[in-house]
């Protein structure tokens, strides 16, 4: 017998990662959405009369037709995806979770608290361990699971493989960031056109804490963060989409950039991931030209899954530098808050119905 799809609910339907929820979800082999939720204001209404849809693909007849739930439980589905504001995120998360969802959050509010998993299936599957002590800590049949801060995304995917061969110690990173990450409308023209703002609210703390988290070890029922120091600047610039990240790393030893290069081409999803069906077939792709990555060239790769590295060289205050880039609202937001739900379903944590 065939296995049908399972429901899921969005929270913050109506947002830039809500749309980009529906518009990753609309032909998902797994998964098919049973209910959309967004502001008391929305409430009640057709999704398609209140949705400004910003999407290059039409917006689903089916997902059109929806009627704009409230977000509190119960919404249809084991598997909750929130794209809440983080003002607001917290209490709602937590009552899906006391209701017995899974609550797959890209909001901040839960990130680093020590029995919520942060994930990057790719780089620390076996945090999904931290559950079993959630549930218990929490006394809730559900659980709340989060993915990283947009930028943090795809850095701490590309230093994964190199912390494993060769042990971080130092981490200078400056991001240019797409105004895509501040959501709709966000940044004002006159502020970003012709501009780069050197700041952005809380991004430089989630970058420095976030990475050690998800980089740390997993050990009796917590997670022991990586012990490296990190420094990080924050930039907007005038991008639609795709976080560029030019890094300086300090390692317990000399590398040399073709090994740091031949660690990344090499690097494979763990087995429980590779065969998701949001998992690319490269997670890390390495870029030999000069003048590469480029968000307007590079983004799409792996259906936006794909982080690029280039320009591996040697640095002279640390040891090596390089420029990465991810896609800031699919692998930084919804797409690996998509894989998360599948790798739930792959390891036996949400069952598909008959």
């Amino acid at each position: 017998m065939t296995a049908r799809k399972i429901p899921v609910s969005i929270l913050g339907a109506t947002g830039t990662v809500g749309q980009k929820f529906v518009r990753l979800l609309a032909d998902h082999p797994w998964l098919e959405i049973g209910a959309v939720a967004a502001s008391s204001a929305s409430a009640g209404r057709r999704y398609g009369d209140v949705v400004r849809w910003r999407e290059a693909v039409p917006l689903p007849d089916r997902v059109a037709e929806l009627t704009i739930g409230q977000c509190a439980p119960p919404l249809e589905g084991a598997i909750v995806f929130s794209a809440l504001d983080a003002e607001v995120a917290g209490p709602i998360e937590q009552a899906f979770a006391r209701a017995g969802a899974h609550v797959v959050s890209n909001t901040r509010t839960h990130r680093m608290e020590a029995d919520v998993p942060l994930l990057i299936p790719e780089a620390n599957a076996d945090h999904l361990a931290l559950l079993e002590p959630q549930r218990q800590n929490r006394g809730w049949p559900g659980a709340i699971l989060t993915n990283p801060n947009c930028s943090t995304a795809a850095l701490a995917l590309a230093l994964a493989p190199l912390h494993r061969a060769f042990g971080i110690e130092r981490l200078f990173v400056s991001t240019m960031q797409a105004v895509s990450g501040a959501g709709y409308p966000g940044v004002a023209s006159l502020d970003i056109v012709g501009n780069v703002i050197p700041h952005i609210e809380g991004e430089e703390e989630k970058i420095e804490r976030e990475c050690r988290k998800i980089l740390g070890v997993l050990k009796n029922g917590a997670v022991e963060p990586a012990e490296f120091a990190v420094s990080a600047h924050t930039n907007r610039v005038a991008v639609i989409e795709g976080h560029l990240e030019t890094i300086s790393v300090g390692f317990r030893s000399k590398v040399l950039p073709e090994d740091a290069a031949a660690v990344l081409r090499d690097f494979r999803a763990p087995p429980c991931v590779a065969d998701l069906p949001s998992t690319p077939a490269r997670a890390i792709e390495v870029e030999s030209r000069p003048d590469r990555p480029q968000p307007r060239l590079d983004l799409e790769r792996g259906g936006g899954m794909t982080v690029t590295v280039g320009r591996i060289r040697p640095c002279p205050i640390l040891d090596l530098r390089m420029v990465i880039l991810g896609h800031n609202t699919v692998r930084g937001a919804a797409g690996q808050a998509v894989q998360i739900a599948e790798l739930l379903v792959a390891e036996g944590r949400v069952e598909r119905a008959r």
